[in-house]
């Protein structure tokens, strides 16, 4: 099967059967039946890309409510870690994070469900990533937290004096501001 558990149950890695030979490669990057059947039914609404050099940090953004939004995520040139910290009150694994490096050779993808905060740095030269949401963004319904957050302590794989980030990146909240207030 195609689709293996991380630390976090419900974060799931997805690993495509690659036809390969002397011309190059083939494989299905989505197939709304193949996930169907491993329990993700997810409707995918929206798709997203982005180029980055190294040391470039994205996130952790989410979106909250009705608004919130499930993602599969892949590397397509390059590679990053990928990051997804549970925001789910009620979940086992609240407050918990998990790490997955996506690159161009594995082709492995990443599905983060509703209730996460997701973000992602940057450890090749450059790196092509893409998203797949299910549900559109939304400025008023966005959120995130600082990457260095000291009670979530994620290794990014990044030295702080490397790390590049947007000035909204800047200036997210820590872990503890949101905490007891739920997100989701």
């Amino acid at each position: 099967m195609p689709f293996i558990q991380t630390d976090i149950p419900d974060v799931i890695i997805f690993e495509p059967r690659i036809f390969e030979d002397d011309r190059g490669y083939f494989f299905e990057s989505y197939n709304q039946k193949l996930f169907s059947n491993a329990g993700i039914n997810t409707h995918f609404v929206q798709d997203n890309q982005s180029k980055s050099e190294y040391g470039t940090i994205r996130g952790l953004h989410f979106q909250s409510g009705a608004f919130a939004q499930a993602k599969l995520v892949r590397a397509i040139e390059g590679r990053v870690l990928d990051v997804a910290v549970d925001l789910r009150h009620q979940s086992s694994t609240y407050g918990q994070h998990v790490c997955v490096e996506l690159n161009a050779k594995n082709k492995q993808q990443l599905f983060i469900p509703r209730g996460f905060a997701h973000g992602f740095s940057v450890l090749s030269d450059t790196a092509i990533f893409t998203y797949k949401c299910d549900n559109f963004y939304s400025p008023h319904h966005e959120g995130g937290i600082i990457y260095n957050d000291i009670e979530l302590n994620i290794d990014w794989k990044i030295d702080d004096g490397n790390a590049l980030l947007s000035l909204k990146d800047q200036k997210l909240k820590t872990w503890n501001e949101y905490k007891d207030k739920p997100c989701f």
